[in-house]
């Protein structure tokens, strides 16, 4: 059974027991989050919401926040004695999904 969710404006393939990498949670590690914009339920009766499933949840725990590997932004223009160099790391929520309710 699988699910797609939307989470931090993007839309998420999830199944029970997979780890998913999701734009940052305000949820301290340890603690269990529920998803209700659940956009469609897959597996032998597969449901497709319009925008949303009603009563569909997915429940997950959330294993760390982190933040990702450095991103270098390098802004530069010919003959102008024009650069910028700045970097970036965008943090993340990992979560372990628990269960599928559909």
């Amino acid at each position: 059974m699988y699910a797609i969710i939307e989470t931090g404006g993007k839309q998420v393939k999830v199944e029970e027991g997979q780890a998913i990498y999701i734009e940052k949670l305000n949820v301290e590690a340890g603690e269990t989050v529920t998803f209700d914009k659940v956009l469609m339920v897959g597996g032998e009766n597969v449901k497709v919401g319009s925008p949303t499933v009603e009563g569909a949840t997915v429940t997950g725990k959330v294993e760390k926040q982190g933040r990702a590997k450095k991103i270098i932004v390098f802004k530069y223009k010919s003959k102008k004695n024009y650069k910028r160099k700045q970097g970036h790391r965008q943090p993340y929520t990992k979560v372990i999904i628990e269960k599928i309710n559909g």
